[in-house]
């Protein structure tokens, strides 16, 4: 079995997941974007069961009903996403990985809310919002030279 590493900017928080992820997605909701001061965030999803922290104890911020942010109290690194409505999942931001590029995003969500100057030039799937349906190509809102 596979486990992957991860940390925040300064080595604070470290942490490992098990196995393969859930998902993993683009996500271009406000929300999101404000986190992470960037136009778009990308997540990795798992079961709560495959992820913990090594070291450290992240610093959290409920940004909304039910959903709580989590990020290094020393660096300000953004860690992870965690909502009520997704109980047993936490999304991990990609950036914090050790090796980001051993995960390739297969989706957009929250495309609805995407800035008007960022264009999406990749075929993956997209949802208006969170992306809870499948993710198959007879969803998506539009061709890439038309979102």
């Amino acid at each position: 079995m596979r486990t992957t590493t991860g940390r925040c900017l300064c080595g604070d928080l470290t942490y490992q997941f098990d196995g393969e992820p859930l998902w993993v997605e683009y996500c271009h909701c406000e929300s999101c974007r404000r986190q992470t001061s960037s136009a778009v965030a990308i997540f990795v999803g798992l079961d709560t069961t495959q992820f913990r922290y090594t070291r450290g104890k992240p610093a959290g911020y409920a940004s909304s009903p039910g959903v709580m942010r989590s990020f290094c109290a020393r660096c300000g690194s953004p860690m992870s996403f965690e909502a009520a409505k997704w109980p047993s999942e936490i999304h991990l931001y990609l950036g914090t990985l050790s090796e980001p590029a051993t995960f390739v995003p297969t989706r957009h969500v929250h495309i609805a809310e995407k800035l008007p100057w960022f264009e999406v030039a990749d075929t993956l799937a997209r949802h208006a919002h969170d992306g809870a349906a499948p993710a198959d190509q007879s969803q998506r809102l539009a061709a890439p030279s038309q979102i």
